[in-house]
């Protein structure tokens, strides 16, 4: 157990330092697009371009491998007040709506993704199902989190990290 532990977390640098990479690229492709455009009023396309891929991805990214549950941005006003056995069924069927909607959207999205390989990006001429491609990944990933959050909270197992901190709502205490 330990040893996959030890893996799951040496993934989960290698996603922040690709999440980095992306972040960093999309930096420099700003910098230089500001330069070229005010310094020697000769604006360029690629940057944006660069730019834009490097967003999508890097949003999309860190969503389904970076950010945490702890990290998620969600409405637990309620959720932080009621007991475990509440929070256990609020998690179970948020989890089993979304595993839902994502797994009935995914066939959808797959056939859009891969419509998409006619059109090109104007400067880099980028096909954009490579752009779109990683929705299908975030998609993927957010299925799989949420039926090992299902999972546990059906087996009466939550996870640490879904759980609210009782020192950010001082309303539970």
């Amino acid at each position: 157990m330990k040893r996959v532990l030890l893996s799951g977390s040496w993934l989960r640098r290698r996603a922040e330092n690709v999440l980095v990479l992306l972040l960093t690229i999309m930096f420099v492709a700003f910098l230089i697009q500001i330069v070229s455009r005010y310094v020697f009023n000769f604006p360029i396309g690629w940057t944006y371009e660069v730019s834009l891929l490097a967003w999508v991805w890097g949003v999309l990214w860190g969503a389904a491998f970076v950010l945490t549950e702890r990290e998620e941005i969600r409405f637990d006003v309620i959720y932080s007040l009621v007991g475990p056995l509440t929070r256990r069924i609020f998690a179970a069927l948020s989890g089993i709506t979304l595993i839902a909607l994502y797994t009935i959207s995914l066939p959808a999205v797959t056939s859009y993704v891969t419509f998409m390989k006619v059109e090109r990006s104007p400067h880099l001429h980028m096909r954009f199902d490579f752009l779109f491609s990683i929705y299908i990944v975030f998609a993927v990933a957010a299925i799989i989190r949420y039926l090992w959050i299902t999972w546990h909270a059906v087996r009466g197992t939550m996870p640490e990290s879904t759980e609210p901190d009782p020192t950010e709502h001082p309303a539970i205490q």
